[in-house]
């Protein structure tokens, strides 16, 4: 699965470019910080992994992220390089967790 990175100052209200490695969003992040702020760490910026549709993940619910990280997934197979989720793959995602949810009641239902 390919990951996605923003790096986001609140300070100048910038977001930078989609970064696909870990090392890129750090370097965007230490040239931004020294060009623009000389150097210094401006309060609550971000740095981190969005999903396709450019969310943050840290801010997704639980389901919602894992439907994301399925749905990323699935849409990788297709364009890996690409933002948005295409309509299968958020209908597969969607599938396969209310599948899950259907399996786990049943096997529930079946102990008691």
């Amino acid at each position: 699965m390919l990951r996605r990175y923003l790096y986001r100052c609140p300070l100048c209200r910038t977001t930078s470019p989609v970064r696909f490695q870990l090392d890129d969003l750090a370097a965007e992040g230490n040239a931004h910080r020294q060009t623009i702020h000389g150097g210094h760490i401006p309060d609550d910026e971000a740095a981190g992994q969005i999903d396709r549709l450019g969310r943050w993940y840290v801010a997704l619910t639980p389901l919602v992220a894992l439907h994301a990280h399925l749905a990323d997934a699935l849409s990788d197979l297709r364009d890996p390089k690409a933002m948005g989720h295409y309509w299968w793959a958020s209908a597969g995602a969607t599938l396969t967790l209310g599948g899950a949810a259907a399996l786990a009641v049943m096997f529930i239902s079946a102990a008691l």
